[in-house]
């Protein structure tokens, strides 16, 4: 079995760019994508706003008055209802926020311009707003196969669970999504909600990431001190996020990873059905991590064991760096995103760990080690003799 020594150190990750350039990728990888060459510039007001201003009367018309048949789902800003223009016949998702978490008729067509700006195929596309009187809306493309959590955790779950390559797919466009906002805006957005209901889909299973940028929407949390305005989920949140408030895109990071981990398991991030121990999905996952021969039994059951078993291993490695307590530890989203995008292709060999793309290997180092157990307690012993609170690698075994 290999030795893998995920990533960087956090000096070497000093030293890197944090460019997230996707021009080396293989040209197999299923999202095709080339980011622009510049980082689009999001200060100051666009006069081309591509985003339609809507009246309240069109949007109402379009959802039947709001009628509790059309809601979509309800988050921390509002409810969403599915419409259907009536001077296109689109259909779309309309969130209708909350009137007391928003902001003035001057300041929010002008946020809204700036978050129209953001394009990418794994972001939800924002068409339009509506700011009539006091009542705020916001006109989102519709994702026809809801979110990811339906599909990992809801009534889609059963019916026709994902595939593992399928999986991949959608880990990989997320974390696209999120190397854009980390990477090719200026200034970089930090997204502080990454879950998996937060992850929809569309017709052919293709992530993309919504509600971004909503807190730029409520003008009281300039206001708020810092750990009052913390944004985020409880089971998703970073450990320095939670505790401080302090944010920085590496939070992100250990957002996706249980993101990532979910997709893996098949389970809840916060689950009072199951046994004490294991109700937190990260917590249950922790001492697994240094387990690897267990990797393969963390994986979701209804994947029936279809799955290479070197690329699940793999899989659990790069969660694993994501969900470092130290936030220095973590790999960048550029780092993860080119990890993914091996494990993303459908592959119908087993190739050896050495024929991964030379820009994985840059990442990945592969280091021989002996099948018995005392060498792999070597590589544990290794770790810690360099101090592992200190450094992003890690030692995981691919078979």
């Amino acid at each position: 079995m290999n030795c893998i020594s995920c990533f960087s150190s956090p000096k070497s990750k000093k030293d890197s760019s944090f460019r997230g350039d996707c021009s080396h990728r293989s040209p197999a990888h299923p999202i095709k994508y080339k980011p622009p060459a510049k980082k689009e510039n999001l200060e100051g007001e666009n006069e081309n706003v591509e985003a339609e201003a809507f009246t309240f009367r069109e949007l109402a018309a379009s959802t039947k008055n709001f009628r509790q048949e059309s809601v979509l789902g309800e988050g921390g800003f509002g409810k969403v209802y599915k419409g259907t223009l009536q001077s296109t016949g689109q259909v779309v998702a309309v969130k209708q926020l909350d009137r007391n978490a928003v902001l003035g008729n001057k300041e929010f067509p002008a946020e809204v311009a700036r978050l129209s700006r953001l394009q990418h195929p794994n972001l939800v596309n924002l068409i339009g707003y509506c700011a009539d009187g006091d009542r705020r809306l916001l006109v989102y493309e519709f994702m026809p196969q809801g979110s990811l959590e339906d599909h990992l955790l809801g009534k889609n779950a059963q019916g026709k669970p994902l595939e593992w390559v399928t999986r991949m797919k959608i880990a990989c466009g997320a974390a696209q999504g999120l190397e854009y906002l980390h990477v090719k805006t200026n200034p970089p957005i930090i997204y502080r909600d990454l879950k998996s209901s937060n992850v929809l889909l569309d017709e052919q299973l293709n992530p993309k990431l919504s509600d971004i940028g909503l807190d730029k929407l409520d003008p009281r949390t300039d206001k708020m001190p810092m750990q009052s305005r913390a944004m985020g989920t409880y089971g998703y949140s970073a450990p320095e996020y939670s505790r401080s408030g302090r944010l920085t895109p590496i939070a992100d990071v250990y957002s996706f990873g249980v993101v990532l981990l979910e997709l893996i398991t098949g389970r809840r991030v916060m689950d009072t059905t199951k046994p004490v121990e294991e109700q937190n999905l990260v917590a249950w996952a922790q001492p697994i991590f240094r387990q690897p021969r267990s990797f393969p039994e963390m994986a979701d059951p209804l994947l029936k064991k279809q799955f290479p078993e070197r690329d699940m291993n793999q899989a659990v490695g790069i969660a694993a760096m994501c969900l470092q307590d130290e936030a220095a530890a973590r790999p960048l989203m550029s780092d993860v995103v080119t990890a993914l995008s091996f494990l993303s292709m459908a592959k119908n060999d087993h190739s050896d760990p050495s024929n991964l793309p030379p820009s994985i290997l840059s990442k990945l180092q592969l280091q021989e080690c002996s099948d018995d157990e005392s060498d792999h307690d070597d590589c544990d012993n290794d770790d810690d003799d360099h101090g592992n609170s200190s450094r992003s690698s890690s030692c995981f075994m691919v078979y």
